[in-house]
């Protein structure tokens, strides 16, 4: 009759598992309510809906950039990777306005430096 009941007690689980996500709910939430002004109140869903967006651009960029990698035969990411991914995609430019720092420029000549003559007919002799 007496003694303990059977706990269901579960083990604690982080909002970021619980959200299926790998940025930190946690962090972000801290973060957010610092930043917030006036000292008003951050919803709980808040950070969980930030950390989900940090995520999908980060494993975005990152696809692009490891695209970039194989292409150049490469197995390792780098800053040049990362631009070159980042302006590729016409909306993660439009995003990112950011100076990578190591990440070079766009390749890019403009049309008039292009030599003609390769691209044209070349000149004949005149006929005597």
């Amino acid at each position: 009759k007496g003694g303990k009941a059977p706990s269901s007690k579960k083990s604690p689980q982080s909002r970021s598992s619980r959200a299926g996500l790998q940025f930190p709910v946690g962090r972000i939430h801290r973060f957010l309510k610092v930043r917030v002004h006036s000292h008003q109140r951050v919803g709980a869903t808040a950070a969980v809906y930030t950390a989900a967006i940090m995520e999908y651009l980060t494993a975005e960029v990152l696809e692009l950039a490891g695209n970039a990698c194989k292409d150049l035969k490469v197995k390792r990411i780098t800053p040049r990777h990362l631009l070159l991914a980042i302006r590729g995609d016409e909306e993660l430019d439009a995003l990112i306005k950011a100076t990578i720092a190591g990440g070079g420029v766009i390749p890019h000549i403009h049309k008039a430096l292009i030599n003609k003559t390769a691209t044209g007919a070349q000149p004949t002799a005149p006929v005597a």
